[in-house]
């Protein structure tokens, strides 16, 4: 009630200063400080990021659906296209993708070497639109033709369904992320606070990395031809175009002439505003999806691979430990008893029918017995099942699975005029493919060998069930008959050493007789491979030069496509004199229709598509406080019919002194909304706040190409600033003090701010009465 009253109150404030397009929806408490938030762009789902880095995920109506504990510092926040996924920047340079469903890891990256400051995903526009030669790149993943669906990750040793693992979540983490047929070609884009920025399609394969400040940067409204670089850059902000083919970047930095190591303008470091060429990915799209949908899958078929191995790895280690530790306890009974023989000797002398020494005597009827041989028995047979599950149900399928897309790659290399100019190598490929192959034989012998070790361990414990049944005078008739020679082998050989374990080793060598090397030798002058030494390899050992050989194979399109990004222009935005800062001003990039040129478009309607860059000036800067600054086109090109459109123009927009801007953000239909706080408060009285809405058309912009001054050239706006008029504009009174993120949502008309008494404000924007209630 006492919520309501207040909303009364200041009705009649607001009514005074214009329209109110903002409708209280919540005022909830929240127990916790939020530090960023972002709508998702096609549900009303709020995702938080509070103060000791959880994230929170709610619905409008403030029902919480999920909260995640990454347990490492989250650094930006970001949704997919889609909505269905959202992506964490974390400290470590890490960048983790969760299902919004239930918050649970699809997938985790490590891009960056330094903190992940800002994320950008974008989805092309144009994927739905036809064009000219649609029909000649047209592809259809073939996989699901010959396949069944991809194996999952095997569960570890020790769980069972439903325990709370990583590893139990992680049987659905192979996640659809870019094989669905209606999965649009997008792009995510992140960049940290060393400068550097790396493109990843479908948010999960890496197809580009490039450091901003080894860039030469040249602008095009300088009097003279000079080529910059910045130093100590730190990225702000990137936000892709809508067609994929330009990205803006604000970046923080010292601005100096190529070549040198300080600039002579003192006042060189700022926020620089810097526009990149990636129109590679909008222009071969079409490969970058096959290459990426191919190879993503194969990753993740390889993590399958990865993860089976370390799974058979530990079952099988668990059982022979056992195993050790049951008939290890021989040797030492030996030595007890003053003998010199060893455990292969005293099996020998039973086997052959000598008599039986005291030591083994202790051993089989005491140490170990009937039950702990069958317990020994059981432990054996369980492992050697469950390898087999593993290696029929995961390993095998995930490597022919993995073998059949590596051939439809090395397909694609073929392609030489479509493919090599982003990178996609056939003699790379080439060499994946016949990894793939020697992997698929070594699996092969996997099976051959646990076959028959597994049947000769069976063979001894029936052979060593007996000899205890005989010297504690019970019958045998029900115990299974052994085979004399195989328990010789097991003696000699198997007692103490391990094939099995061995297979799983990387950096052990496999003895091959000279007989067979001469048949392999022979195979490879009739061609049909390379390789001579494959037989000598392990499993693991295969696995690792196959998962080597992808990386390589992989790293050709990020290194090719990475050094075709680059500067389109540069546009300095506003210098200070202190460096460095704590925390940037807060900024926003958004893309409005040009109402000017959109009449004269008819052919795509993504030319009247304008940039629009707002951001708060540093008080110190300019000279002046309360200063917001808005860039116009500055990604706009020539192919504009109307020329003075792809000129940048700026406007200065000067708030009153009795208010201070706590954070914007630029909203649909070409508005810019305002966070602003009482610029003069005291313990007594906390403050107000006020919710502005201003319309970018209404405002009078420039064009900076007329500018004079060569370096910063919003410096000369400053005679020409624009004040704001509250009671000229939309607002909404908030009768305390807030704080940011100011989180707005232009697809669904929502704003949600949060104030300084740990309250979460929900307001609707949209004056649209159907609109408020789909929502509700």
């Amino acid at each position: 009630m006492a919520e309501e009253e207040v909303e009364m109150e200041t009705e009649s404030e607001e009514a005074s200063a214009g329209a109110i397009p903002f409708q209280l929806q919540f005022d909830k408490p929240i127990p916790f400080q939020i530090k960023m938030s972002v709508w998702n762009p096609e549900k009303d789902l709020l995702a938080m990021v509070t103060e000791d880095s959880k994230v929170l995920l709610h619905r409008f109506n403030w029902q919480r659906l999920w909260t995640i504990v990454p347990g490492k510092c989250i650094t930006s926040l970001c949704w997919s296209p889609d909505g269905k996924v959202i992506a964490l920047g974390i400290e470590d340079g890490s960048i983790l993708l969760h299902d919004v469903e239930n918050g649970r890891l699809l997938k985790s990256i490590k891009s960056h070497d330094a903190a992940v400051v800002c994320m950008n995903w974008e989805e092309d526009v144009l994927a739905t639109m036809p064009s000219d030669d649609d029909h000649i790149l047209t592809y259809e993943d073939r996989t699901v033709r010959f396949f069944p669906p991809a194996p999952r990750i095997p569960r570890m040793p020790g769980l069972v369904s439903g325990d709370t693992d990583l590893m139990d979540d992680s049987e659905d983490a192979i996640h659809d992320l870019s094989g669905a047929p209606c999965q649009r070609f997008n792009i995510l884009c992140s960049g940290d606070k060393n400068g550097f920025i790396c493109f990843s399609i479908f948010g999960i394969f890496p197809v580009g990395k490039i450091n901003i400040q080894q860039l030469h940067l040249c602008t095009k409204f300088s009097r003279k031809e000079t080529t910059y670089q910045l130093l100590n850059a730190s990225i702000n902000k990137v936000s892709l175009s809508k067609n994929l083919c330009q990205l803006v970047v604000l970046s923080f930095g010292e601005l100096v002439e190529f070549g040198k190591s300080s600039c002579c303008d003192d006042l060189s470091v700022g926020l620089h505003c810097v526009l990149l060429d990636t129109s590679i990915f909008q222009s071969r799209k079409n490969e970058l999806h096959q290459v990426a949908q191919q190879a993503s899958s194969i990753e993740d078929l390889i993590e399958v691979v990865r993860t089976s191995i370390s799974v058979m790895s530990k079952q099988w280690s668990d059982a022979m430990n056992l195993f050790h530790e049951k008939f290890g306890s021989l040797s030492a009974l030996i030595v007890d008893h003053g003998l010199d023989s060893s455990p292969q000797d005293e099996f020998l002398s039973l086997l052959f029918g000598a008599r039986t020494s005291p030591a083994l005597h202790q051993f089989l009827v005491s140490s170990l017995g009937e039950a702990g041989l069958k317990r020994v028995s059981r432990a054996v047979d369980n492992a050697g099942k469950e390898l087999r599950v593993v290696l029929n149900e995961h390993l095998q399928p995930a490597v022919e699975i993995a073998g059949f897309r590596i051939g439809e790659l090395r397909g694609l290399s073929r392609w030489r005029a479509r493919f090599q100019s982003m990178g996609l190598e056939e003699k790379l490929i080439d060499n994946v493919t016949e990894k793939a192959g020697m992997l698929l034989i070594q699996i092969e012998r996997f099976s051959r060998v646990l076959a028959i070790v597994l049947y000769q361990f069976q063979n001894f414990f029936n052979w060593v069930l007996k000899c205890i049944k005989i010297l504690l005078s019970e019958p045998t008739d029900q115990v299974q008959p052994t085979n004399s020679e195989l328990v010789v082998l097991f003696i000699k050989f198997l007692l103490d050493n391990d094939p099995i374990k061995e297979l799983f080793e990387v950096n052990h060598r496999i003895d091959v007789d000279m007989e067979t090397k001469q048949q392999v030798e022979q195979l490879v002058v009739l061609g049909g491979f390379t390789d001579m030494k494959f037989l000598e390899r392990t499993l693991a050992c295969e696995f690792n030069q196959l998962e080597q050989c992808l990386k390589e194979a992989f790293l050709m399109p990020f290194t090719t496509i990475s050094a075709k990004i680059l500067c389109r222009d540069l546009l300095p935005v506003y210098s200070i004199s202190t460096s460095p800062v704590s925390q940037l001003p807060p900024t926003s990039i958004s893309y409005y229709k040009d109402e000017v040129n959109c009449a004269f478009q008819s052919c795509m309607p993504l030319h009247s598509l304008v940039d629009y860059i707002c951001f708060k000036v540093p008080d110190e800067s300019f000279g002046l406080t309360n200063c917001i600054g808005i860039i116009r086109g500055f990604t706009s090109n020539s192919r504009f019919i109307n020329k003075e459109a792809a000129s940048p123009a700026a406007v200065l927009l000067r708030i009153p002194d009795e208010y201070e801007c706590v954070d914007l953000s630029l909203y649909k239909d070409n508005q810019i909304i305002l966070l602003l706080n009482e610029a003069f408060s005291n313990s007594e009285s906390p403050g107000k706040s006020w919710m502005v809405m201003i319309q970018t058309g209404d405002l009078c912009f420039l064009s900076l190409s007329n500018l004079e001054h060569d370096f910063y050239k919003l410096h000369d706006l400053k005679a020409s600033m624009v004040d704001m008029h509250l009671e000229n504009g939309k607002i909404r009174f908030i009768p305390h003090c807030v704080t940011k993120p100011l989180a707005v949502s232009a697809s669904r008309g929502v704003a949600c701010v949060f104030s300084s008494r740990r309250h979460a404000l929900v307001y609707i924007l949209d004056e649209d009465e159907d609109e408020v209630s789909d929502m509700e």
